[in-house]
């Protein structure tokens, strides 16, 4: 199951959980709420004959899909991916990732611009929105299989911090998230 929590700012191992000191979580709904982050739980040994799963997949437009796989030994240049996925960003699309195998962070940015660290593993579905300042980190497992889907061909272009401040992608998630 997801969780999520506030995170501290040290500099120690992206990897490690950074929670705050008494933890402070946060709520898929509050997730929602100050975020726009999607959640939905899938099993990941059956989503291949799960109806709820092609219905999602109807729904929102996603009619292309890929696997990745995610550790030393199966990403080429480990260790650049790493620290590109760990810069903080956005996307001109939504990001959905599910995970097959495996763990990982995703780091998203609140409406008060601070980090928010959601933890998936195996069954988790999770929609980043399109314009939301985010970042991705393995856990100290060092492996995370998910498939990524995607509404027509992948546009895989991250627009980096600060530059991304006046995207016309940032300002409609800002206005979105302002009328909640």
């Amino acid at each position: 199951m997801v969780r999520a929590w506030y995170m501290d700012d040290s500099n120690a191992d992206q990897r490690e959980t950074h929670m705050l000191d008494p933890p402070v979580f946060v709520s898929l709904d509050e997730l929602f709420e100050k975020c726009g982050v999607e959640y939905m739980k899938f099993n990941a040994d059956t989503w291949e004959t799960n109806v709820e799963f092609a219905e999602l997949r109807k729904k929102r437009g996603y009619t292309y899909e890929d696997l990745c796989e995610i550790s030393r030994e199966t990403l080429p240049d480990y260790d650049n991916k790493l620290k590109n996925f760990y810069t903080e960003h956005i996307h001109s699309d939504e990001e959905i990732r599910f995970v097959l195998e495996g763990c990982g962070y995703f780091d998203v940015r609140d409406s008060d611009d601070r980090w928010i660290r959601v933890e998936v593993s195996k069954d988790d579905l999770i929609i980043v929105p399109a314009g939301i300042y985010h970042r991705f980190s393995l856990n100290t497992d060092n492996y995370i299989k998910v498939k990524r889907l995607f509404v027509g061909e992948p546009v895989w272009t991250p627009i980096n911090r600060p530059g991304a401040d006046d995207h016309p992608v940032r300002q409609e998630y800002l206005k979105r998230m302002q009328s909640c």
